[in-house]
């Protein structure tokens, strides 16, 4: 007989605070979904091993949650070397680049969260360091000021970015590979969702996880996210398993509709409606309708409502499409259009 999966414990979970890193893949094997870029990964890194090399410098792109980082920790497992984290924001000067730098060790791999927010004239540093392996810094300060250079060992520079768009050229072009991560498929979410079920010990109803992969907006981030908040409504309930009535429950609890959208998002759907009779409206108007920062609406919102085919960019500004009137159970909507 298979064994029956543990119950839900009603008692707090010690590993919770680091849930986020138990539930990380620490394999190629689990990490589930895009298979073209594990395999342009793959190809990519078998090469430069092949030639005792350090791998090219490595660009991933695409909203938040779909795996970035876990992606850059998998490459260095792969290489064999340490990893050094950090984020555009923390890189305020360029003293606190050369810092990072000058620590490497030969085949390290650094990782730059947030790329897109370096500042112009830390880039002026990076790119010498990532075509020649220099670290090119200015001593002093008028005319006694001296150029000084300094070789880096052999590093590989991992950046990661939810807007490719505000990366400059420059620093865009000297990256090896740029690899954009998309949305997963419903059936990645579902085995993303069985996987962490499993290593948190919750035995989860197949109508469960369906429900809850209808509604993680095809990133696995805000998969165990609902599957965490699921598990605390059937702990609360004294339910040892997570069914179909904790899955709808727990979304109506956290105002998620079936396909995954927030308060929010239905916000910026409405208020585009109503307001602007559907659009094409401007960002900028949208987002002080809002009252939200104009990237917050570009980077969190937009995206995943484009790929329903709720919403479109046009040069005229933002349109509400037909789909959107028909969630939102609009009547009449053919007379906006």
């Amino acid at each position: 007989m298979p064994k029956t999966p543990p119950p839900v414990s009603p008692l707090p979970n010690k590993e919770d605070p680091n849930i986020d890193l138990t539930l990380r893949p620490t394999e190629w094997d689990e990490y589930i979904g895009q298979e073209k870029i594990k395999d342009n990964l793959k190809t990519i890194l078998s090469a430069a091993k092949k030639r005792g090399e350090s791998a090219d410098h490595l660009l991933f792109s695409g909203p938040a949650g779909l795996g970035k980082t876990t992606l850059a920790y998998l490459v260095a497992r792969e290489l064999g070397g340490l990893i050094k984290t950090t984020s555009g924001p923390a890189l305020e000067k360029a003293g606190d680049l050369a810092a990072v730098l000058t620590n490497l060790t030969p085949g390290e791999i650094l990782f730059i969260d947030e790329a897109h927010r370096i500042n112009p004239m830390i880039e002026e540093v990076l790119y010498p360091a990532m075509e020649a392996r220099k670290l090119h810094l200015v001593v002093g300060k008028g005319p006694s000021a001296r150029t000084l250079s300094l070789d880096l060992p052999p590093f590989t520079l991992i950046a990661a970015t939810t807007r490719e768009n505000l990366l400059s050229q420059p620093l865009r072009s000297r990256f090896g590979a740029t690899l954009r991560l998309g949305y997963y498929t419903p059936d990645d979410i579902k085995s993303i969702l069985k996987r962490s079920a499993a290593i948190l010990g919750v035995e989860a109803k197949p109508e469960a996880i369906d429900i809850l992969a209808r509604a993680s907006r095809g990133t696995p981030r805000v998969a165990n996210r609902l599957l965490r908040r699921a598990r605390d409504f059937a702990e609360v309930h004294r339910e040892s398993v997570i069914d179909e009535d904790a899955a709808r429950k727990t979304l109506a609890m956290l105002e998620i509709d079936e396909v995954g959208l927030e308060p929010q998002d239905r916000e910026l759907l409405m208020t585009i409606i109503e307001k602007f009779h559907g659009g094409p409206v401007g960002i900028n108007t949208i987002a002080a309708a809002l009252a939200q920062d104009r990237g917050a609406i570009e980077d969190i919102y937009e995206p995943y409502l484009m790929t329903l085919g709720f919403l479109q960019r046009s040069s005229a500004g933002r349109i509400v499409l037909p789909a959107a009137y028909r969630h939102l159970k609009i009547k009449g909507y053919e007379e906006l259009l």
